[in-house]
């Protein structure tokens, strides 16, 4: 049985953070595991409250887990303080994990802030150059960068390459906030470029996405796809989870993606 760990913080409505991973690990023929770095009061409509949980808890759980587990892949997302970040990279470390995707978790769908700016540094220091890949939106990439948000793909492409630079082995800039026709995500790699393209679904049902996203490209990992494969499965995966969104109805604001599509 395929084992991947998500390392991110609870949303209590359900729709993203590690409720949409346990979703998509189990959608996708994945045992899942989690450690929680914050408990969020959290909806459809916002987020309300964040209590971060302390960093040698979160060292405890890394351990507990890693320590019993055979973990094949892990996934990390919102981590909102300098301390939890730098607990996380040492329990990396220290347990010799190499499939890491880091979603630079830092605005939620409904545009509640959920990263400190004192733990960007962190993330980029320390994180980033763990991550087999990150996979930041074009807001994203461009705090990141202290930049501008991409416009078009040059721009995306330019910003992923100096994501890069950063340390990570590859970046997934994910194009999902531009207003093309189509939804283009880029893989760069250092000797690779690759670009994904699908249909934009209209839906206002997209809280979890890239919670979601991150951890099907950890499932992929974890079944031992490689990368491209990994992201090209799990970008099919969030749009069909997408265009069936509309078959639940949940919450009265972003509700989330149908993570089981495929089955119910």
């Amino acid at each position: 049985m395929p084992i991947a760990v998500t390392i991110a913080g609870s949303d209590s409505g359900g729709g993203a953070g590690i409720q949409a991973d346990l979703k998509t690990f189990s959608a996708l023929g994945v045992y899942g595991a989690s450690i929680i770095t914050a408990l969020t009061a959290q909806n459809t409509k916002g987020v309300t409250a964040i209590h971060d949980v302390p960093a040698d808890f979160i060292t405890a759980q890394i351990d507990a887990v890693f320590s019993d587990l055979d973990v094949d892949a892990v996934k990390i997302g919102m981590v909102s303080r300098r301390e939890a970040i730098v607990a996380i990279a040492a329990g990396l470390e220290r347990w010799r994990q190499t499939k890491v995707v880091l979603d630079p978790v830092m605005v939620a769908t409904s545009g509640d802030k959920l990263l400190a700016p004192d733990a960007v540094d962190a993330l980029k220091r320390v994180l980033i150059p763990r991550a087999l890949v990150i996979t930041p939106n074009l807001p994203e990439a461009a705090a990141l960068l202290d930049a501008p948000i991409a416009r078009t793909e040059t721009e995306m492409r330019a910003q992923g390459e100096r994501l890069l630079a950063l340390g990570a082995r590859a970046v997934l800039v994910k194009g999902g906030h531009a207003e093309s026709a189509e939804a283009v995500d880029l893989l760069i790699e250092p000797t690779a470029f690759t670009r994904l393209v699908a249909d934009r679904v209209a839906t206002q049902n997209t809280h979890g996405t890239g919670c979601t996203l991150s951890s099907a490209i950890a499932a992929g990992l974890a079944k031992g796809q490689d990368l491209g494969a990994s992201v090209r499965a799990a970008k099919d995966y969030v749009t069909a989870a997408l265009a069936a969104a509309h078959r639940i109805k949940i919450g009265a604001g972003h509700g989330p993606v149908h993570h089981f599509h495929a089955w119910w």
